[in-house]
């Protein structure tokens, strides 16, 4: 193994850009839905929209320029090359933040909210609150390496991260998570290494159990039927990747148009939108984060994770200082009274009035704030 750290700068190449135009026009489209809403999935008029502007209207050099100023680095951990955004802030001090994307996400979430962690006096912050933001890209996804075998799953990718923040010279760092971030951070948070002060996760993995089940509140019996639904009729894309990720894989991976609606639907399952999920992304920030996807052909490798971590969403018992925030239209929405029986140090706890699943992309202001106050004590 080596510890070599080298400068990364994302370069696709025109014919690939070019293939992904041909692919478009060939797409050989499915009937329209029979139902007048999502209930079927991403309906066929809102993934044509989608696409037309994919085809023309989307820039991909515009992000992939935007990507390139921030600072991206590669370093091989554990055999895999691991790409990551490195953005140092201008002000001393600063508190390294590690930061955990999920799936089907990317580091692209991030986008809106680098500036003002590292920087916060130029969007109006106090420099005292100033972070340092390491963003990697989980094996598998994006610009990373695809394991070619077995067992990176949760607990590897947990100390992978360790070594990176070791590898960057950070003796004291916190981190943040949601989604597969929020089981990858509470795994670095049951780990606890010395270096690491605190973690914040905005999907929590906390469940009830025995008698928190009775006399709920009117918000805990809400978040046990979010939960219910979600079982019932939200997790046939969990059940096909992690039993199934290579059968599923061949069609994602050869139409562009298949890839983009696996993810465009999750766009509108899990954010908080007033019914299209353009209320709250635009078009270019989806396509954006589907091309992290489409370009280094992850619809496999980002899929394995499911089939080699999926039982990672469990209960895991916390003791490090640990930050919560609770979003609306969150998968599961856990009460701190379910929290507190596996966190024994609740340092940070708010039920926010807007955003879903993607906290950082949908709501970029009330994340930065949220991770600023989480973190104030811990400089």
């Amino acid at each position: 193994m080596t510890s070599t750290i080298k400068e990364f700068r994302v370069a696709i190449e025109e014919e690939a850009l070019n293939d992904l135009k041909l692919r478009i026009e060939r797409t050989r489209w499915p009937d329209r839905e029979t139902v007048g809403d999502w209930s079927q999935g991403a309906p066929l008029a809102n993934v044509q929209a989608l696409c037309a502007h994919w085809h023309s209207g989307y820039d991909w050099r515009r992000f992939e320029a935007r990507l390139n100023a921030l600072g991206q680095y590669k370093t091989e951990i554990d055999g895999l090359n691991i790409h990551y955004l490195h953005v140092r802030s201008p002000h001393p001090k600063a508190l390294p933040l590690l930061i955990t994307h999920g799936w089907p996400g990317s580091v692209a979430e991030f986008m809106k909210v680098i500036g003002p962690l590292t920087d916060p006096p130029a969007y109006g912050g106090a420099a005292s609150d100033a972070f340092d933001v390491i963003a990697p890209s989980l094996p598998g996804f994006g610009f990373s390496d695809k394991p070619l075998g077995t067992g990176w799953g949760v607990a590897r990718i947990a100390h992978a991260w360790i070594e990176l923040m070791s590898r960057l010279g950070y003796a004291r760092w916190v981190a943040q998570g949601g989604d597969w971030g929020s089981a990858v951070t509470s795994a670095l948070g049951a780990a606890h290494p010395s270096t690491l002060a605190a973690i914040h996760v905005n999907m929590p993995l906390v469940y009830p159990r025995g008698e928190q089940l009775e006399e709920m509140t009117q918000a805990e019996q809400a978040a046990v039927a979010a939960l219910a639904e979600h079982r019932d009729s939200g997790m046939g894309y969990s059940t096909l990747q992690s039993t199934r990720p290579q059968t599923l894989a061949y069609g994602l991976a050869d139409s562009p148009v298949g890839q983009a609606a696996w993810i465009y639907e999750k766009m509108w399952a899990w954010t908080d939108h007033r019914g299209q999920p353009e209320d709250v992304l635009s078009l270019d920030e989806m396509l954006d984060n589907i091309m992290l996807y489409w370009l280094p052909g992850t619809a496999a490798s980002s899929a394995r994770l499911y089939w080699e971590s999926f039982d990672s969403f469990k209960t895991t018992k916390l003791d490090i200082p640990t930050g919560v925030t609770i979003y609306p239209r969150e998968i599961f929405r856990p009460s701190r009274r379910w929290a507190e029986r596996v966190m024994s140090n609740i340092i940070h706890w708010r039920e926010a009035e807007r955003g879903g699943h993607f906290a950082a992309w949908e709501q970029p202001e009330g994340f930065v704030r949220e991770i600023r106050d989480c973190f104030r004590h811990f400089r």
